[in-house]
């Protein structure tokens, strides 16, 4: 078992989450009472709550989730709930032949080629006008990077309503163009499934924000390549209404 599989064994025993009935509510639980119940563990990490909560993908859950069908979201800062669903989306691989994208710019990015983070592949592909062009819009400039909290708002998750405020976002880059704004949640490796989170929050967060309309998009360089899927939500308030719209992938000229 993982560290992250022995804390939340620990957490569930001591709170009875087990014999919770999550037909009916979300089990809350905050920073404090999971500090409380893993204060005695002396691995390091192992009593941070910030790290135990992170479970982006399925994957990453702790293996009592995935017996349960759990997953867990923040609802205001150091709160969580834990809930049964689905709580991720998939990200289905791009098969179709890439699109060759000629560069706006007439001369090399040297410094792009230092290192190997998502954060410079996505402003690559940014400065060469992939974006623009998956996007079909010519406007959009660099508006939104980092973490900002959410304003309060309510929406369903299944059969659950709930209710979350301040909490901490943090797209890879937005972009603002005439009539829209672009969010961008940037991967550096191939991935089958993101928690839904990822990509609701800061939606419903900058679509309290503006009047223009708010898409949402995963970016992956994978090799030579640049993926990109462009995410909706058919009902604003429904954190599982969210579909894949379309995607495509390019490759440099």
């Amino acid at each position: 078992m993982s560290s992250k599989d022995i804390a939340w064994e620990k957490i569930f025993a001591d709170y009875n989450i087990s014999n919770h009935d999550f037909s009916k509510e979300p089990f809350p639980i905050s920073a404090v009472e999971i500090k409380k119940s893993c204060k005695d563990f002396v691995e390091k990490g192992i009593t941070e709550p910030r790290i135990l909560c992170k479970q982006d993908t399925r994957e990453g859950r702790p293996q009592i989730f995935k017996d349960n069908g759990l997953f867990i979201l923040p609802v205001k800062n150091k709160h969580y709930v834990i809930l049964r669903g689905e709580g991720y989306v998939d990200i289905p691989d791009i098969t179709t032949e890439p699109k060759v994208h000629k560069t706006i710019l007439d001369f090399n990015l040297e410094t792009t080629e230092i290192g190997n983070s998502e954060m410079q592949h996505l402003d690559f592909a940014y400065a060469s006008s992939i974006i623009r062009t998956f996007t079909e819009d010519p406007s959009l400039v660099l508006t939104i990077r980092g973490r900002k909290y959410t304003p309060e708002f309510s929406f369903k998750v299944g059969n659950y309503e709930i209710t979350t405020k301040s909490v901490q976002t943090e797209v890879d880059a937005g972009y603002e163009g005439r009539n829209s704004v672009v969010l961008v949640e940037a991967k550096n490796s191939s991935t089958s499934n993101e928690i839904i989170r990822q990509l609701y929050y800061p939606y419903r967060q900058w679509q309290e924000h503006t009047q223009k309309k708010v898409t949402t998009l995963f970016f992956e360089r994978r090799r030579d390549m640049y993926y990109l899927w462009q995410f909706g939500f058919e009902d604003m308030n429904d954190y599982n209404s969210i579909k894949l719209i379309r995607s495509d992938r390019y490759k440099l000229l």
